[in-house]
């Protein structure tokens, strides 16, 4: 019954009313082994996992930065720093390529509805391969692996760009060029034949006795716990508004919830407990960078989901993100084009008409010289802007700017408190430093 009042207080007068809805608790998260969640914070923060042994998880998915790096296209093997401030490095260890996509932050994907991972969704719940998903690694994923968090953690360690690194600079890079699953053993067999690890691992997976047992399926199940405990937020006022608390959100923030799900009709693809209906949709965000595609296109461009799923209607499409902690996860879009919120907002509102106001100079993108023709490639390409332009999924809507500072309020309601709930240990068991 206070749902159905503040909904009809709230959005009844619409032209579209969609419906609010259940605040996201803590039962919608599958539980954790408190052992697992301190070994997958240890392996977040340590660079022992990476390929030249100098980047970790938390280089690009900083709990000081929202779980992001507050850059649009995220700097991996070869870069230095951490955060905004990150180089791009010199000299022969200077990186080869940005990384495609924007790093995301990492909010609530431990949730028990995620179903589909990636800014294209190359990895999916799925009975495909028989090894509970469908993935880059297709059947080469091993088996076991408890959830999808768990599965995405196995990849960004053997990416090249992010933390594997260049082939013949370590052993890592080269097996994955043999096949991916060749490089999860060699990263096991580091962890495992550190003493410190090895022991915790043993403690925190009842089923094994011994160190040798442990495999990429363990390390990834260990970073998944982590990662979802830490990232995992429900506590803003938006949801203790959904749970009956009338007020927990401003009168600005109201005005704002009843644009979203009425006249904005933002919960169009922002539906449901999450803020996401998780699938995909075209928005005409501008191009640059080096961009992911189909394997061996030869093109300069950045086709989303056609990417994974090989579907010409799939091209430009990109997965709906959730909202929660929103306004710390700048800049956004799947690559970072927009550094602030409301040009995000704007550019939903009027996306061909924002594409052509768009600059490069918005993008936050550390100096690499070397890299300046590929930053443009996409931009400059005589026919690829065009095809951008024609896919697109979403109806221009005119909003005034009072209206638009009332979803920014709103967008602001969706924010949790600041402090982690676990945190940066001090030191990691490789002895590594931590960033």
């Amino acid at each position: 019954m206070i749902r159905t009042a503040l909904l009809s207080l709230s959005v009844a007068t619409a032209a579209h009313a969609g419906p609010l809805p259940d605040p996201l608790t803590a039962e919608d998260f599958p539980p954790t082994v408190p052992a697992q969640v301190k070994l997958g914070q240890l392996l977040f923060h340590d660079k022992i996992l990476s390929g030249n042994r100098n980047i970790a998880c938390s280089t690009c998915h900083s709990l000081d930065h929202g779980g992001g790096d507050g850059l649009s296209l995220g700097i991996g093997e070869g870069g230095r720093g951490i955060g905004p401030e990150r180089t791009t490095g010199d000299g022969p260890d200077r990186i080869r390529k940005r990384i495609p996509r924007n790093a995301p932050g990492l909010w609530n994907l431990g949730a028990r509805q995620i179903r589909v991972m990636f800014h294209d969704g190359r990895l999916e719940v799925s009975d495909a391969y028989e090894n509970g998903f469908d993935s880059p690694a297709e059947e080469w994923l091993p088996d076991g692996l408890p959830n999808i968090l768990a599965a995405q953690a196995a990849f960004p360690i053997v990416a090249q760009f992010e933390m594997a690194g260049n082939p013949r600079e370590n052993e890592i890079a080269g097996a994955i060029h043999d096949r991916i699953d060749a490089a999860w053993p060699l990263i096991a067999k580091r962890v495992r034949t550190i003493p410190a690890y090895g022991q915790m691992f043993v403690e925190a997976f009842p089923r094994m006795t011994t160190p040798e047992q442990i495999t990429i399926v363990e390390i990834a199940t260990a970073l998944g716990a982590y990662m979802s405990e830490e990232f995992r937020v429900f506590d803003t006022p938006f949801d203790a508004y959904l749970a009956g608390d009338g007020t927990a959100l401003t009168d600005l923030q109201k005005d704002g919830m009843a644009l979203f799900y009425g006249k904005a009709a933002c919960d169009t693809c922002h539906s449901g407990t999450l803020l996401s209906d998780q699938e995909f949709h075209a928005l005409a965000l501008p191009g640059f960078g080096p961009g992911r595609t189909r394997r061996f296109d030869p093109l300069p461009r950045d086709q989303g989901r056609i990417g994974a799923s090989d579907r010409l209607e799939d091209a430009y499409r990109f997965r709906t993100p959730m909202l929660r902690n929103v306004t710390r996860t700048a800049p956004y879009g799947h690559n970072g084009a927009y550094p602030t919120l409301r040009g995000i907002v704007e550019h939903h509102l009027d996306p061909l008409g924002a594409l052509d106001r768009w600059e490069i100079a918005q993008a936050n993108l550390p100096k690499a010289p070397w890299l300046a023709a590929v930053d443009t490639a996409i931009m400059t390409d005589p026919t690829e802007p065009g095809r951008l332009r024609a896919a697109l999924d979403i109806t221009p809507v005119t909003l005034s700017n009072e209206e638009i500072d009332a979803i920014l309020a709103f967008l602001d309601a969706l924010t949790g408190p600041q402090t982690p709930r676990i945190g940066r240990p001090d030191t990691v068991p490789s002895g590594l430093e931590v960033d």
